[in-house]
């Protein structure tokens, strides 16, 4: 499947996504100290998600399994927000990147599909998954969602803020909005 400009544009607009960009993932930086971050669980996310540290994997792991990808497309979602203390937007905005990202994934494979484009692909999102309300992982047993529950970007080893620029993209987007990324990694 060619990744062109159009595409690109295409994709923007079924999803609902402020921007869709091409990367190559020899381009990404890769850096296990990221790790360290969801150990201190900063996002308070740690252990409570199958998508999240530990049970995504070690990061060696996880980085060597982004290395197995050729390129990916990176969406990113920009919403408003009241002020900076927008907590209830900031989640809202949040809810919205995850659909965007999900519709997505769908329109890539879509069209994978029709082009007979049977590579694999690596769904990456932004922080942890809130698909339920309460994690199976908790219960010991398998994700309800596997096809909508994403590990971080982070979790792998990503750094967004570069990922963002070498895209082609801002990672902070003006006063009063928040920025989240994905990506769909293929090989």
């Amino acid at each position: 499947m060619e990744i062109t400009q159009q595409f690109l544009n295409d994709l923007k607009e079924k999803c609902g996504a402020s921007h869709c960009a091409m990367i190559r993932v020899s381009d990404i930086v890769l850096d296990p100290g990221l790790r360290q971050n969801c150990e201190l669980n900063y996002c308070g996310e740690y252990g409570r998600t199958w998508v999240c540290p530990p049970h995504c994997g070690p990061i060696e792991e996880c980085i060597q399994k982004v290395k197995k990808y050729k390129e990916g497309i990176i969406i990113q979602t920009i919403s408003p927000l009241e002020d900076s203390y927008d907590f209830e937007g900031m989640e809202e905005a949040g809810r919205y990147f995850k659909d965007v990202l999900v519709k997505a994934v769908h329109a890539v494979k879509e069209a994978a599909r029709d082009q007979k484009d049977d590579r694999e692909m690596l769904v990456l999102s932004a922080g942890g998954c809130h698909r339920c309300e309460t994690c199976a992982v908790k219960t010991n047993e398998p994700c309800r969602h596997p096809n909508e529950a994403f590990p971080s970007l982070e979790s792998h080893g990503i750094f967004v803020s570069d990922l963002a620029a070498k895209a082609g993209l801002n990672y902070i987007n003006g006063q009063n909005t928040v920025t989240y990324f994905g990506a769909v990694l293929m090989g």
